[in-house]
């Protein structure tokens, strides 16, 4: 299952967090490790900082976006401060832990982790299914990357002991792919528009508190078809009138 595992970094400046995160997923056992549009390349200050763990740096995936690097993970739960301007569901980062291991028996998951300074944008969270935020000191939460990856990996990696130990049934729940979820949020803008539901010039406000909705509510990939199916009739209704 931790195999399953992808730690995504995006668009990270500084070769010695990518060394740093590394070593942080090894201790905890992961190994996935990919790289989103990074600023800097894997060189020796991030092979020493990995102490050990330099063939997780080195084997890295590079990819030039965050869709690329998700499209075949049935979750994605992206690092962030709680947000007052996006609401989103969030997770704590042991309830985190535990949906990782259920969701992550049979297929790819991901840990998403934003920029040094910035975090992820907007639109980068909104293509996770959760956020999660570190529950650290309000006075003092400065969390380097490196640490934030060790947090988030520890608390899967003891939801994976649990788990173990337990004997859990893995979830009998066949959930979708990102690009399919993607392919069927398109496919509603599409309908919405065409039924004069949504405005053409303005769909975000409508399509995002839509992305929010299903993505609280985690369709499986059966009620996926159904719904795609359903959209697809009211297409075939709409072509003859």
């Amino acid at each position: 299952m931790l195999n399953n595992v992808k730690v995504v970094l995006v668009g990270t400046s500084h070769s010695g967090n990518i060394g740093s995160a590394a070593r942080a997923m090894k201790v905890m056992g992961l190994s996935n490790m990919v790289l989103v549009d990074p600023q800097c390349e894997v060189d020796e200050q991030a092979i020493a900082l990995a102490s050990g763990a330099s063939d997780i740096a080195l084997n890295a995936e590079v990819v030039s976006t965050l869709e690329e690097a998700v499209k075949e993970c049935v979750l994605v739960v992206g690092s962030s401060a709680r947000s007052r301007t996006l609401e989103w569901p969030m997770l704590t980062p042991r309830e985190c832990g535990k949906k990782f291991v259920v969701e992550g028996q049979q297929a790819p998951v991901a840990l998403v982790f934003g920029r040094e300074r910035t975090g992820l944008t907007n639109e980068e969270l909104q293509t996770c299914h959760y956020h999660v935020c570190i529950p650290a000191n309000p006075e003092y939460s400065s969390l380097n990357l490196a640490m934030a990856v060790q947090t988030l990996s520890y608390e899967v990696r003891v939801a994976y002991l649990d788990a173990e130990q337990a004997q859990y049934a893995p979830s009998e729940a066949e959930y979708p792919k990102h690009k399919e979820l993607e392919m069927f949020f398109e496919h509603l803008e599409k309908v919405a528009t065409e039924t004069q539901f949504i405005n053409q010039q303005q769909p975000g406000k409508v399509m995002n508190k839509v992305r929010r909705l299903f993505n609280r509510a985690r369709p499986e990939a059966q009620e996926l078809n159904i719904l795609r199916g359903m959209l697809s009739a009211i297409e075939k209704q709409l072509s003859k009138g």
